[in-house]
């Protein structure tokens, strides 16, 4: 799946069947949901999972919180916009 199809799954009301948990997580925060988006995170123990984990706990304004799951995915805290941190993050994981 490309990202501009990524996207345009936003669309829809549900993911679509083929992302892996962490782009259904992504998918779900895109959708404007944080609660769901967390709770698929919070799930997944490898980087990818602590990366979204940390981008979630970032929008949020939780920045001690993202700095710990940042630091659990191997990543600093970006300075780019949350917008350009969820397509890059999708871009990555696609």
């Amino acid at each position: 799946m490309t990202l501009s199809a990524f996207i345009a799954s936003l669309e829809s009301t549900a993911p679509p069947q083929e992302l892996t948990a962490p782009l259904q997580a992504l998918w779900w925060d895109g959708k404007g949901d944080w609660e769901q988006a967390h709770n698929i995170a919070q799930d997944i123990e490898n980087s990818a999972g602590s990366w979204i984990h940390a981008y979630l706990h970032r929008k949020e304004g939780d920045r001690s919180n993202a700095a710990y799951w940042y630091a659990r995915a191997g990543k600093s805290m970006p300075f780019n916009t949350l917008e350009e941190e969820w397509e890059h993050i999708a871009a990555a994981l696609l």
